[in-house]
């Protein structure tokens, strides 16, 4: 049995943990606090190192007892090097050896990786994934990236970028995500998804055929993917024509990724765990017109399994993967 720390950098909160391993991860504390973002790297620091030193000290631990250290984080960055480059959602975390800087404070070796690889790590070696050899994990949250395992390993591509599947156009024309319009974020993202639940509500309104939501009282400005969930399960027929429009987009989307990786399993998180019932008959109509028959046989579309637990346990399974402790 080990001690491991994971730390989950976000950039609205932070957690830390602190698990007990043992061919299973087993998280016996955590601190969780706001990141804070816009004040920049150096407050932020001090949080998680005094965060760390108060879970060892409340567990009655001394760092010496301490294994390895896990870091997920948002890319990009460079995993090799241990340095943070600039994620856009952690504002003047500008070339940061944020591995370096812990082992030089905890004297503990620390490893990192991007969340989304953190997070296909967890779901291939603990969740929807096991016992596979070649799985795509998808984020499908308030963006869309994938972590992939091929042939039984992490691709992570020459620096860190292997899996930026939400960069990829779908349509030459389409919701921005990622800085493009037509993108697969643009479409799948929970942002995404949000914009176009926006425009249609626009269009329906120009026609004179508000949308149950505008007859509600609801501001266009506050809808979101969440909220048209919500009236898509209720039945509402507007909401459900905009999550079969995504469902199809998606599948466009995961008949691309089939036909280049030829994957067992394809297992989606966040969104697709919560609103599967919405996006599946569509997303598997796109599947049967777009990708290769030899290869959708061999593949199965799941939702991600370890839930709520994701992103602590992919902080603790970067430490795990990177040392062979899981």
């Amino acid at each position: 049995m080990k001690y491991i720390i994971g730390l989950d950098i976000g950039g609205t909160k932070c957690a830390i943990n602190l698990a007990k391993v043992n061919k299973s991860i087993d998280i016996i504390d955590k601190i969780d606090c706001l990141t804070y973002a816009g004040r920049g790297y150096s407050q932020v620091q001090e949080r998680l190192f005094s965060s760390v030193w108060s879970l060892l000290h409340k567990n009655g631990l001394q760092i010496d007892d301490i294994y390895a250290i896990g870091i997920s984080c948002g890319g990009p960055l460079d995993s090799k090097r241990g340095i943070i480059l600039s994620p856009p959602n952690l504002p003047g975390w500008d070339d940061i050896p944020f591995v370096d800087i812990l082992e030089e404070e905890f004297k503990t070796p620390t490893y990192i990786l991007n969340d989304a690889n953190a997070c296909a790590l967890v779901e291939w070696r603990l969740g929807a994934g096991q016992d596979t050899n070649n799985m795509i994990f998808l984020t499908m949250g308030t963006g869309f990236g994938a972590g992939i395992i091929a042939e039984g390993v992490l691709i992570r591509g020459q620096n860190d970028m292997a899996g930026e599947v939400g960069h990829i156009r779908l349509k030459e024309d389409g919701p921005i995500g990622f800085g493009k319009a037509g993108s697969i974020e643009g479409f799948c993202s929970g942002a995404g998804i949000g914009r176009q639940a926006q425009e249609y509500t626009k269009e329906r309104v120009k026609k004179g055929k508000p949308p149950a939501w505008i007859k509600d009282g609801i501001e266009i400005r506050k809808i979101d993917a969440k909220l048209i969930a919500k009236y898509a399960d209720s039945g509402d027929r507007d909401a459900l024509y905009i999550y079969e429009t995504v469902g199809e987009r998606l599948g466009e989307a995961l008949s691309i990724f089939i036909d280049i990786l030829n994957p067992e399993k394809i297992v989606i998180g966040s969104i697709f765990e919560r609103c599967e019932n919405l996006l599946r008959s569509s997303m598997e109509k796109a599947i049967q017109r777009e990708a290769l028959a030899h290869s959708i046989k061999v593949c199965s579309v799941v939702p991600a399994k370890t839930g709520e637990r994701l992103g602590d346990l992919a902080s603790i399974m970067v430490a795990c993967y990177n040392t062979g402790l899981i």
